[in-house]
C-alpha cells in the first residue's frame, strides 16, 4: 500500500523564478495555491468536454450533412475539407489576437461567451433540421461554413479562457481535468457513430449516401444544445466558489504593485509574448509538434480500411464501421494517455527536453500507416491488430500523455503572477500546431 501511495502521491510543483533570486519555497506556493476539491476537478473536466464538443459534433454529424449536399457532387466531396480549414485557421487567428488581448482581459467572460455562442449556434443548427430541409445545397454549405466559423471563434475565446483561468489555480490536477475532459469529447461521437451504423439495417449498406433522418439530427445537436446550457451554469457556480480567491489575488497584486493606489483596481499587467517564449520554449515547441504531427492521423484513418473480407466477415469490418472504430482506438489512447498523466510517478513536466525529444519521436507512426490496408490495395503488415492497436492506440495515448503534460507542466517554470498568461500562450501554441497540422495533412492526402 505504501508503494501505491507513493506512486500516487503528486510532486510539489514549484514556481521557476529567472535567475534563481529567489529560493522555491513550499509555504508560499501553498499560500498561491488553491486546494485540491473534486467538485472543481469535475468541472474543469466538464469544461474540457464542452470546450472541443462542437468540433466533434460536426464530425460525428457528417452522415446528416452527407444527405443535405447529395444533390451537388463537387460540394458533398470537400465540405469536410472545408470545414477543416475553416475551423482551425479562425481558432488560431482568434487565440493569437486573445492571446495578445491580455491586459484587462476577463478570461471567465471569455469563457461564458464562448459557451453562450455555443448555445445559439447549436439551437440553430437543431433549428435547420426542421424548418429549412428545402433549402438548396450550396445555400446550406453556406449556413454551415458560417456556424462552424463561429463556433471556431468561440473555440478560440473557450481555449484561451480556460487554460488561462485554470492556470491561475496553480493545480497541476485542474489541467489535467481539462485535457482529459477533451478526449472524453472525441470518444463519444465515435461511440454514437458507431452504434448509429450498426443500427442501420443490412439492406442500406450499399447506400453510398448514408441515410440519417432530420429527427435524429434534430435530437443530436439539441442534446449537444444542453450540454453546453449545463456546463454553464457549473461554470457559475464555480466562480461563485471561488469569488474569495479572486479577492485575495487581486489584494496580492495591489500589494505588489508600487503604483497602484489604495482602493484602486490594477489593471492585468500584459506579459510580453516573447517573455513567455523564452521561459516555455521547450514545451510550447513540444505542444506545437505533438498537436502538428498529431493532425496526420485524420487522412490516414478515413482512407484505411480492414483486411478482413467484407462480404464474410462481422459489420464492424465493413468501411462504415471500422472506420469510426479506428477513430474510437485512437480517442481511447489519447483518453489513456491524458489519464497517465495523473499518476506524478511518471509525469515529465519537469523534464520538458525530454517531452520535446518523445513528440518529435511521434514522426515516426507516420510510416506505419504506409503498412496498412490504405484503400483497400493491400497491406504491408495484413492485419487489423496491427493498424487499430499498434498504430492508432499508441498513436492517440503518446498524444494524450506528451499534450497534457505540456500543457499542465507550463505553471511550473513561470511566476504566480504569469500563469494565467502562460495558460493562453500555451493554447495558442497547441492551436497553432494543430492549424499547420491541418495545412501539411493536405499534402499528406494527395501523396497517399
Amino acid at each position: 500500500m505504501e508503494r501505491i501511495r507513493n506512486l500516487l502521491q503528486r510532486r510539489q510543483s514549484y514556481e521557476v523564478l529567472d535567475g534563481g533570486s529567489e529560493t522555491p519555497d513550499g509555504e508560499r506556493i501553498e499560500d498561491d495555491r488553491e486546494r485540491f476539491s473534486w467538485i472543481d476537478y469535475s468541472i474543469f473536466f466538464l469544461l474540457g468536454i464542452a470546450m472541443l464538443w462542437a468540433w466533434n459534433m460536426f464530425l460525428a454529424a457528417g452522415p446528416y450533412f452527407q444527405r443535405r449536399f447529395q444533390s451537388n457532387e463537387r460540394i458533398l466531396k470537400n465540405f469536410q475539407s472545408a470545414e477543416l480549414s475553416v475551423s482551425t485557421l479562425t481558432n488560431l487567428g482568434s487565440t493569437l489576437i486573445l492571446a495578445k488581448l491580455q491586459a484587462n482581459a476577463s478570461y471567465p467572460k471569455r469563457i461564458m461567451s464562448s459557451l453562450m455562442i455555443n448555445i445559439i449556434v447549436l439551437t440553430l443548427l437543431a433549428i435547420s433540421t426542421k424548418l429549412f430541409n428545402d433549402v438548396s445545397a450550396s445555400g446550406y454549405f453556406g449556413f454551415l461554413i458560417v456556424m462552424v466559423f463561429t463556433t471556431s471563434l468561440a473555440t478560440g475565446l473557450c481555449q484561451n479562457g480556460i487554460f488561462a483561468f485554470v492556470s491561475g489555480f496553480g493545480r497541476e490536477e485542474y489541467t489535467q481535468a481539462i485535457m482529459t475532459g477533451q478526449a472524453v469529447a472525441g470518444v463519444l461521437p465515435c461511440i454514437a457513430q458507431i452504434v448509429s451504423v450498426l443500427s442501420v439495417p443490412v439492406k442500406n449498406v450499399g447506400t453510398n449516401i448514408p441515410e440519417e433522418s432530420s429527427t435524429s439530427a434534430f435530437v443530436y445537436f439539441l442534446t449537444a444544445t444542453g450540454i453546453f446550457a449545463i456546463t454553464f451554469v457549473a461554470f457559475m457556480y464555480l466562480l461563485s466558489r471561488h469569488r474569495a480567491m479572486h479577492a485575495r489575488r487581486k489584494a496580492s497584486i495591489i500589494n505588489s504593485d508600487h503604483a497602484a493606489t489604495e482602493g484602486q483596481d490594477p489593471a492585468r499587467r500584459s506579459i510580453p509574448l516573447t517573455l513567455l517564449l523564452k521561459k516555455l520554449f521547450w514545451l510550447s515547441s513540444t505542444a506545437f509538434m505533438t498537436f502538428g504531427v498529431t493532425m496526420m492521423f485524420p487522412v490516414f484513418t478515413q482512407i484505411i480500411v480492414s483486411v478482413q473480407d467484407p462480404e464474410h466477415s462481422p459489420r464492424i469490418f465493413r468501411d462504415a464501421s471500422f472506420i469510426p472504430l479506428a477513430f474510437l482506438f485512437w480517442n481511447s489512447g489519447d483518453l489513456l494517455g491524458r489519464l497517465l498523466t495523473a499518476i506524478p510517478a511518471i509525469s515529465l513536466t519537469h523534464r520538458p527536453r525530454v517531452l520535446l525529444v518523445l513528440a518529435v519521436s511521434r514522426l515516426a507512426f507516420i510510416p506505419l500507416y504506409l503498412l496498412c490496408n490504405i484503400r483497400g490495395e493491400g497491406a504491408v503488415v495484413n492485419s487489423d491488430l496491427f493498424y487499430l492497436v499498434i498504430v492508432q492506440l499508441l498513436f492517440g495515448l503518446t498524444n494524450g500523455y506528451i499534450g497534457s503534460s505540456c500543457m499542465m507542466g507550463a505553471t511550473e517554470w513561470v511566476d504566480v503572477e504569469e500563469r494565467e498568461a502562460a495558460g493562453g500562450f500555451m493554447a495558442l501554441c497547441l492551436i497553432a500546431g494543430l492549424a499547420v497540422g491541418s495545412l501539411l495533412s493536405f499534402v499528406a492526402a494527395g501523396y497517399v
